[in-house]
C-alpha cells in the first residue's frame, strides 16, 4: 500500500540523502511545509520569515516498510531534542517536525515520541502535526547529495548520517 509522510529533521539534503536509500521508499522530495506563505522559496525560508520547515515527503510502500520504521530511522539520524536547530542550522526552518497523512500516522508518530521520551531525560521537542500544503523545493536543491558528494557540507554533516544509516538499518537499505 502506498502512503506519504513528510517530516523536518533539520536540512532536508540530510534527509532526503538517507531516506532515498531506504528499501521501500518510493520517492523522495526536498521541499517547505508548516508556513504561512504561498510558494516560498529558499531564500525566504532559510531566513525565517516565512514559517515553513524544509522538509522531505516520502512515498512508502506500507507493505515493504511501516511508517513506524521510518520514523525509527528518522529519530535516528537527527536530535529530537534541540529546539529549532540540527547541528550548525539554527532556526525555526530547522525544526523536528512530523506531518502526518491520516490519523493513523498520527497516532504511530505520537506513540513513537512517547517511548523515546521514556528512555531520554532530555524533552524530545518534535512537532507532530497533521500534513499542510507541500511546497516542493526548487530543482537545484534535488537529488542535492548525489549530484554534489564531494562538497564540504555534503562530506561533514551528510555522510556520517548515511553511514549511521547504513550501519544501524542494514536491513532496510536498498
Amino acid at each position: 500500500m502506498r502512503e506519504t509522510i513528510t517530516l523536518a529533521g533539520g536540512c532536508f539534503w540530510c534527509l532526503e540523502a538517507v531516506f532515498q536509500q531506504v528499501r521501500g521508499v518510493e520517492s523522495v522530495v526536498s521541499g517547505y511545509m508548516g508556513g504561512y506563505v504561498d510558494q516560498p522559496e529558499y531564500g525566504q525560508v532559510c531566513e525565517g520569515h516565512t514559517g515553513h520547515a524544509e522538509v522531505v515527503q516520502i512515498v512508502f510502500d506500507s507493505s515493504v516498510i511501516t511508517a513506524a520504521q521510518l520514523l525509527d530511522i528518522f529519530f535516528a539520524i537527527h536530535d529530537p531534542h534541540t529546539l529549532n536547530r540540527q547541528g550548525n542550522d539554527v532556526g525555526t526552518q530547522y525544526r523536528s517536525a512530523i506531518f502526518a497523512s491520516s490519523p493513523e500516522q498520527l497516532i504511530t508518530a505520537e506513540n513513537k515520541i512517547a517511548a523515546l521520551a521514556q528512555q531520554s531525560a532530555d524533552a524530545i521537542v518534535t512537532q507532530v502535526l497533521m500534513a499542510a500544503e507541500f511546497w516542493p523545493a526548487e530543482v537545484d536543491h534535488h537529488n542535492y547529495y548525489r549530484l554534489h558528494s564531494n562538497q564540504p557540507y555534503c562530506r561533514a554533516i551528510i555522510e556520517p548520517k548515511l553511514k549511521k544509516f547504513m550501519r544501524d538499518f542494514v536491513e532496510k537499505v536498498r
